[in-house]
């Protein structure tokens, strides 16, 4: 590993380096390509880590680094090298079934706000970012009422275990946030483009005080717009209003408490392989957040984001500037 390294930066002593905003547009291929996932035009510009870009500048840099053979255009895609242009049959046959399946991800979306507690329903994943293959779940990301974090968790996963056979295609409920915490802690790329892709299912109010919370992703994406949403339900039911007042003071509070602690305690005998800093990352439990990503995606999204880098610095003998 040393040796590799070395070897690495012994080549990098002898190549040159791209203009920053070249670097940038590769670093928008590099992150996309971890995901096999070609671009359009607007698309790299919406996920630029640079601001005040023009579409003269951006056309500029895309056909220099086509001439240079660095980057790939095929029928309005943009992408890095392939051996063949299937994925771009592929991404087009994954967009075509997003669209049918938000749907779908639209009728339990308005179910999930039915549940007691639940204050704001996303989709995310790779459905908010308009693809869904054959073996894709619909991810949902929540925002519940402050305390009852636990309680609105279980009641989902009882829902799906009892009437949905606790099958995950169309109920995948692995990310709650509660109202007073709606800062990510996670600051990084991964979970940047993940939080600017989600889509708003209820209550646009907060899912823009969610976004006011969060400016640091513009650190990372400061040209993606997430205020293009219009009239969404509140998603509010007598039925629910009064399950919250049953469970209003101490007792509504222990119980969401012992619901956590519950959980805890089963995903870590459940996944005994998850380090103390794994399991913080892809499984962090607290009164005010609860993640279920036993796979670690986020981790492992940023390794092959960082392998492709150096792959693509040492097969073009380049150095791409840092943002």
């Amino acid at each position: 590993m040393i040796k590799n390294l070395q070897f690495t930066e012994d080549i990098l002593k002898f190549t040159r380096n791209l203009s920053h905003t070249d670097s940038m547009v590769i670093k928008v291929f590099l992150y996309f390509d971890v995901f096999n996932y070609p671009l359009l035009k607007d698309e790299i510009k919406s996920f630029l880590p640079i601001s005040n870009l023009g579409n003269t500048e951006l056309t500029a840099s895309l056909n220099f680094l086509v001439s240079e053979n660095y980057v790939c255009f095929y029928e309005g895609y943009y992408f890095l090298h392939k051996p063949d242009n299937s994925h771009i049959q592929r991404r087009i046959k994954g967009n075509i079934a997003a669209v049918k399946m938000m749907k779908t991800a639209r009728r339990f979306s308005r179910l999930i706000s039915y549940f007691p507690y639940v204050r704001c329903v996303c989709i995310s994943g790779s459905l908010s970012k308009g693809y869904i293959d054959k073996d894709a779940d619909i991810d949902y990301f929540i925002i519940t009422e402050p305390k009852r974090l636990w309680i609105a968790r279980t009641m989902l996963i009882l829902f799906k275990k009892l009437f949905l056979l606790n099958s995950r295609k169309y109920f995948c409920v692995n990310y709650f946030i509660d109202t007073d915490h709606l800062e990510i802690e996670d600051k990084n790329i991964f979970t940047a483009t993940e939080l600017v892709t989600l889509i708003p299912m209820n209550n646009l109010h907060l899912f823009y005080k969610f976004i006011e919370s969060n400016h640091w992703v513009n650190r990372f994406l400061p040209n993606y717009n997430m205020y293009n949403f219009k009239n969404l339900p509140q998603g509010k039911l007598y039925l629910k209003i009064i399950f919250e007042k049953l469970l209003i003071g101490s007792f509504g509070e222990w119980l969401d408490t012992k619901f956590m602690l519950l959980t805890i305690k089963r995903w870590k005998n459940k996944f005994p392989g998850l380090n103390a800093e794994e399991f913080e990352i892809s499984m962090r439990s607290r009164k005010y957040v609860s993640k279920h990503h036993p796979l670690n995606f986020q981790k492992r999204v940023i390794s092959k984001l960082e392998e492709n880098k150096r792959q693509f610095e040492l097969n073009f003998k380049l150095h791409l500037q840092n943002g």
